[in-house]
């Protein structure tokens, strides 16, 4: 009986370990974006969490912009950028070493990936 609660306490822990380092986005990400219409759009996140608030800005040729309404729970994020007056939703899973991306463009779903880039 003790060896199966010792085991369990001990497995626990372990996904506990993991899960926290999974969830641990604070820090640069990069990635390209392939736009509906077929441009290459290199982009940098620079993520902040503290709790389940996501913030920090989106950088791109173009120039950077702020994180808005952003949340990360568990393996999963979500937040908007605003470009030009137009509100880009993104959502997405984390990874170990990337996050799997998926941003609305006016009822278009683009999906791509970016990788952590300051490690």
């Amino acid at each position: 009986m003790k060896r199966k609660f010792f085991t369990t306490t001990a497995l626990l822990c372990c996904f506990m370990v993991c899960f926290a380092i999974v969830a641990d986005i604070t820090g640069k990400w990069s990635g390209t974006i392939v736009s509906p219409d077929g441009q290459n759009i290199p982009v940098t996140y620079n993520f902040k969490v503290d709790g389940e608030k996501l913030t920090g800005t989106a950088d791109s040729p173009q120039g950077s912009i702020t994180i808005d309404n952003g949340k990360i729970k568990g393996d999963s994020l979500s937040f908007k950028v605003t470009v030009d007056g137009s509100d880009y939703a993104h959502t997405g899973k984390v990874y170990t070493d990337s996050c799997a991306m998926n941003i609305d463009f006016g009822g278009q779903m683009v999906h791509f990936t970016i990788k952590r880039a300051d490690k």
